[in-house]
């Protein structure tokens, strides 16, 4: 991989880390389409990382507040939603990264984030969440948004962010979707899942820790310098923080549907690559 590539691949990562598209997805059709072979998830956790320290300079505010005070109600259904992801990426680790190489369902899972934002954008406006809007007073709303969701909520929405581990399904727009699914609040959905990430890409680095004990070890793995992991985890961090803002304002204001049309069009563009072209796969 060139520094180029590189390049390319911390945008695409940045701009769809936080957008419902699927970030990983979009890395394994880029890697596709460059033809960069012998990727692991090396690279990918790297762009994770980035996009890491773009939640942290976006969410600073309510990411101070739980370290000021861990134990509170929001740390506790945090730490429930995050247990599917941990026993699902422990127990089908290399069933995960075989995944990642093959990308063999690639175009399907684009489908299946397609028809999870659909479904939920449809949910949320049959509701409307309408106790929360008809709320004159912020303070009230805001206390509202934390204690409406419950440790079985908190646990759907953790189980929803398991499923989406394969590329293609999109972790956010899971999560998102699985708290639209509970009928909660859009921003505390969107801020929700964007504070659920922190753990979920630490314990993806920690995964792949064995990658980072050195720049030529990585090499040998990924077959990726130094040079072009830094620069396209730069990359990631600056685009990301970004679009976080951006995604934050889209939830809450607009809607899924064109998220939805686009994932749909790339998923069948894949499966037209796969069964007919053979450009890319």
């Amino acid at each position: 991989m060139n520094i180029l590539e590189a390049i390319i691949l911390g945008v695409v990562q940045g701009l769809t880390e936080f957008l419902p598209v699927s970030s990983s997805g979009h890395l394994v059709l880029l890697q596709r389409i460059f033809k960069i072979e012998q990727t692991s998830l090396f690279f990918d956790t790297m762009l994770h990382a980035g996009t890491l320290a773009a939640v942290f300079a976006v969410l600073w505010k309510d990411i101070w507040s739980i370290i000021k005070k861990p134990i509170q109600r929001l740390t506790g259904l945090l730490i429930i939603a995050t247990i599917p992801a941990v026993i699902a990426a422990l127990t089908f680790k290399d069933a995960i990264e075989s995944v990642f190489i093959s990308a063999r369902f690639l175009g399907w899972c684009f489908l299946i984030t397609t028809v999870l934002l659909i479904t939920a954008e449809l949910l949320s406006r049959k509701t409307g969440n309408k106790k929360l809007e008809k709320e004159e007073n912020q303070l009230q709303q805001n206390k509202l948004k934390h204690e409406s969701c419950s440790v079985l909520q908190a646990l759907f929405i953790g189980i929803m962010q398991a499923f989406a581990i394969p590329p293609g399904i999109s972790r956010s727009g899971a999560t998102i979707s699985g708290a639209l699914f509970c009928k909660l609040d859009r921003d505390f959905a969107a801020r929700f899942s964007f504070l659920m990430s922190i753990p979920a890409i630490l314990g993806a680095v920690v995964l792949q820790v064995k990658d980072l004990t050195g720049s030529s070890a990585a090499q040998t793995e990924t077959g990726i310098g130094a040079a072009a992991v830094i620069i396209g985890t730069l990359t990631a961090a600056v685009v990301g923080f970004f679009a976080v803002k951006l995604m934050l304002k889209i939830i809450k204001e607009k809607s899924l549907f064109g998220f939805a049309v686009y994932t749909f069009v790339i998923g069948v563009l894949i499966l037209i690559d796969q069964w007919v072209i053979k450009f890319a796969f």
